[in-house]
C-alpha cells in the first residue's frame, strides 16, 4: 500500500470518516451506511476508527 491509498479522498456529504484498520483506507459515513453490516467496502473488514481532524484545541488554564 502506497500513500497514494491512503491520501484517498472519501466523497463527503457532511458526515464522519472512518478509516478501516486493515486496509487503512478512509470511507465516508454516508457510504457504510449503505451495508446492513457495516463492513469496509474494500476489503470487508468490520473494524474501523475515527478520523480525526488534525485541529489542535488551546485551552487557557486559570
Amino acid at each position: 500500500m502506497g500513500l497514494d491509498e491512503k491520501a484517498e479522498k472519501p466523497k463527503l456529504h457532511g458526515g464522519p470518516v472512518y478509516e478501516c484498520v486493515r486496509c487503512a483506507r478512509r470511507v465516508g459515513y454516508k457510504e457504510l451506511e449503505r451495508y446492513i453490516s457495516f463492513r469496509c467496502p474494500f476489503c470487508g473488514y468490520r473494524i474501523f476508527r475515527k478520523v480525526r481532524a488534525p485541529i489542535v484545541k488551546r485551552i487557557k488554564a486559570r
